[in-house]
């Protein structure tokens, strides 16, 4: 077996590891899909972000001032989405020079330079959407990430998420999401928009067998995830299943150890 290696960010987790093994058990025999990765601003990518993402099939939106993250580390983005209140005037021309569609919007706006860019995204047919970065100081910021993801409106696509530092996967009614981990992982499964009901849940300590999780409780945080994999499903609801972000240890395959 090769080397461990350890990799503090969680941007390698989500594209190496995340995004090729967290899937939505209702899309499974839906054939291809089509990946967005959209970049927030807070958190500047690392290298093994930008490797991974250096490929064709793969939609870089940044929305705002993600974009200055997202070039610092030499993305290639596709489309620049937001007001542009909080990047450079230069940094713009230059996207767009360099052939970046970018897409302003006035600063007084009904919708975050986030929700602007899901939408982008669903246009563009992406049914796979990953976010990452976001944390920027502003708690209300973190909550309103974490709510316009678990939108009803995006149930029909496969949301995934680096909020801050945590991993996190949005699971809808009438399906479900599985995914990796290490024995011992923190699991915390988060209803909102209401209650969730039918609650299954596989290869986590505390299991929920067809239970809801009522809105507003606090049941379904601090599970444990038992082996390397694990599955929640429920038949109607949202749920957030938010793995918090201790440093992750992954082997030379990519592989959690």
């Amino acid at each position: 077996m090769p080397a461990k290696e350890v990799f503090g960010s969680h941007w390698f987790v989500l594209v190496r590891v995340v995004l090729p093994q967290v899937f939505d058990m209702s899309k499974q025999n839906e054939g291809s899909s089509r990946t967005a990765i959209i970049v927030m601003g807070g958190v500047a990518p690392d290298a093994g972000l930008t490797a991974a993402l250096d490929r064709n099939d793969v939609i870089v939106i940044t929305a705002d001032s993600g974009a200055v993250y997202a070039r610092a580390a030499g993305l290639s983005i596709d489309i620049a989405v937001g007001d542009f209140d909080s990047i450079p005037p230069l940094l713009l021309e230059e996207l767009e020079s360099a052939g970046v569609r970018v897409e302003r919007h006035p600063v007084a706006k009904d919708a975050t330079d986030l929700e602007l860019a899901i939408e982008v995204a669903i246009r563009e047919g992406a049914d796979v959407v990953t976010v990452v970065g976001g944390h920027g100081g502003r708690v209300d910021q973190s909550f309103a990430n974490a709510f316009v993801i678990a939108s009803p409106a995006y149930k029909h696509i496969s949301m995934h998420a680096i909020l801050d530092s945590a991993l996190v996967s949005v699971v809808h009614g009438g399906g479900g999401v599985t995914f990796l981990g290490a024995p011992g992982d923190v699991v915390t499964l988060l209803p909102l928009h209401g209650d969730a009901i039918g609650v299954r849940t596989e290869g986590l300590e505390y299991p929920l067998r067809g239970e809801t999780l009522t809105a507003g409780t606090t049941r379904g945080v601090s599970n444990i995830l038992l082996d390397r994999e694990a599955t929640v499903s429920l038949e109607s609801g949202t749920v957030l299943v938010v793995r918090p972000g201790p440093e992750v240890v992954v082997n030379g395959n990519g592989e959690f150890e």
